[in-house]
């Protein structure tokens, strides 16, 4: 049965990330950010061409599927939901009801998810990737929960240690 990790970047810094990555047995790393940076210096190892580089180094591959990001007015809707609930995008531990159904409605429900599946590694794990810290805060998890539910994907989320 194939196996997909999700991983955040917050509470990581460069090398625990690459160390995570390593101890899950990851070969390939799929983002689903739709801007592929991360602000603030100490996370600048997750902007897009350095992430790259240092994967590359690695030995883990790396795909960007733009298709499964959230759109820019989904991402404020959800930011909208958070300032109500008085807590920021590094400290939110779960998505706005109406974030997951906008989201699995509008990029979800049409996105061909066949493709991922097919190229996931014989050997090792593909993992899920963009920001948040949590799955549960993160649209990866909605990704991975839809994987695991049509296509028999089992799922690991990967935390820092």
């Amino acid at each position: 049965m194939p196996k997909i990790a999700t991983i955040g970047v917050y509470g990581f810094d460069g090398d625990s990330y690459l160390q995570r990555l390593r101890q899950a047995d990851v070969r390939l790393l799929i983002d689903v950010r739709q801007r592929r940076g991360v602000r603030g210096p100490a996370y600048a190892w997750a902007n897009s061409l350095r992430l790259q580089a240092a994967l590359a180094g690695a030995g883990i591959a790396y795909r960007h599927h733009l298709e499964l990001a959230p759109t820019t007015e989904l991402r404020r809707l959800q930011y909208a939901e958070d300032a109500r609930n008085g807590v920021g995008k590094r400290s939110r531990q779960e998505l706005a009801a109406e974030y997951t159904r906008r989201y699995t409605g509008e990029i979800l429900d049409q996105a061909n998810l066949a493709p991922i599946v097919a190229a996931l590694p014989e050997d090792g794990v593909a993992a899920l990737f963009c920001v948040e810290r949590d799955p549960e805060a993160c649209h990866r998890s909605l990704v991975a929960r839809r994987l695991a539910e049509r296509h028999l994907v089992t799922i690991e989320h990967l935390c820092p240690l």
